[in-house]
């Protein structure tokens, strides 16, 4: 009788911690996307918090605070900067293809008409019928694509305020998540229903992927969005700060990288004769933008996610899909959540301890 209602008892427990759990995530469901950031950031900075804790050792509050505030300077302030220039170009861009100044179709057709005549034919015959639909099917791609970031630009200033409500719930969340992260971790840790050896691999593996993905994949996607908008501006293209961010969002994919942007720009200035321009931006594709991230990622992700490029692909996308910006980490992070489980699994099925010297997620 004492073991069926101890039973009874700790299935109801686990039940009302189930239930209140997902009555909480209802709840802060409208800032969930904020809580994310603050999580990755506190996650992120809490070297230099720890830094800056050596220097005033019973100072948490003003180490946490002077870690927001450098955070705001260095990455929020600049990327809204950014943001703000890229939404004038974007609707600049849009107002230019509705009024005709830029059309789409023509330089699609200049390209055509300069390609060898064997690729005009097999472009031809690959499922348009007329070249016509060809130019209808870009002119529309390109402008729906512009109009959409224009109207997602107007969203974003018409719910100004929930923005910013939502940025200073995610500051203030940050700083006590800077402050106590050193006690939050370890705590969340031991509550996991998990032996501790398990849930302390996972949790390894969180913040491994969350490091690199952010620092690592992310800062060398700025900077090859940097380069790729820097050169654009070189050779004279419109709305190169837009172009960039694209180079950036593209670097963040495997397989797929900045060259999905500047290869097309660099055969359309090669088809209409700007050979200088078409050189510089091969050049700087091959030489800078493509170099950047062989030489950055080492230095700023000391070891793999052990994730394949494919399953990157695929959790990237997906996740940008069903959250949106925040899906550029999550997705990844669930897919080496995902392998790590399974993995510990098929150990402990098995039998066999996990061997970190021969696992290859310790290379």
């Amino acid at each position: 009788m004492t073991i069926a209602r101890d039973r009874l008892e700790n299935g109801g427990l686990i039940l009302f911690v189930v239930a209140i759990t997902v009555a909480l995530t209802l709840v802060v469901s409208s800032f969930l996307g904020a809580l994310l950031w603050a999580a990755l950031a506190a996650l992120l900075f809490q070297p230099l918090y720890r830094r800056l804790l050596t220097r005033w050792p019973d100072r948490r509050n003003l180490a946490a605070a002077l870690t927001l505030l450098i955070l705001t300077v260095a990455v929020v302030i600049p990327a809204l900067v950014v943001a703000s220039l890229v939404v004038d170009q974007a609707s600049g861009l849009y107002m230019q293809l509705r009024s005709g100044q830029v059309d789409v179709a023509s330089y699609f057709k200049q390209v055509h008409d300069a390609l060898p005549l064997r690729l005009q034919r097999l472009l031809d015959s690959s499922g348009f019928n007329t070249f016509e639909r060809v130019q209808a099917k870009v002119s529309q791609a390109v402008g729906s694509s512009v109009s959409t970031i224009a109207r997602q630009a107007l969203s974003i200033g018409a719910n100004a305020a929930a923005w910013l409500l939502a940025f200073g719930v995610g500051l203030y969340v940050a700083f006590f998540l800077l402050r106590d992260g050193d006690r939050i971790g370890p705590a969340i840790v031991r509550a996991l229903p998990l032996e501790r050896s398990i849930a302390e691999r996972l949790a390894d593996k969180f913040v491994t992927v969350v490091r690199a993905t952010i620092k690592g994949s992310g800062v060398v996607a700025v900077v090859q969005g940097a380069l790729g908008a820097a050169t654009f501006a070189i050779v004279g293209l419109p709305a190169f700060l837009l172009w960039g961010v694209l180079m950036a969002i593209a670097a963040l994919l495997p397989a797929v990288g900045p060259a999905i942007i500047w290869t097309p720009v660099a055969i359309y200035l090669l088809a209409t004769g700007a050979i200088w321009q078409a050189a510089v931006v091969i050049a700087s594709g091959v030489l800078v933008i493509g170099l950047a991230d062989n030489i950055l990622r080492p230095i700023l992700v000391g070891r793999d996610t052990g994730i394949p490029d494919w399953l990157v692909l695929v959790t990237t996308l997906g996740g940008i899909d069903l959250i949106g910006l925040s899906g550029i980490v999550v997705g990844p992070l669930a897919g080496a959540l995902f392998i790590t489980g399974w993995r510990i699994l098929t150990e402990q099925r098995l039998g066999v301890a996990a061997d970190e010297s021969s696992d290859p997620e310790a290379g």
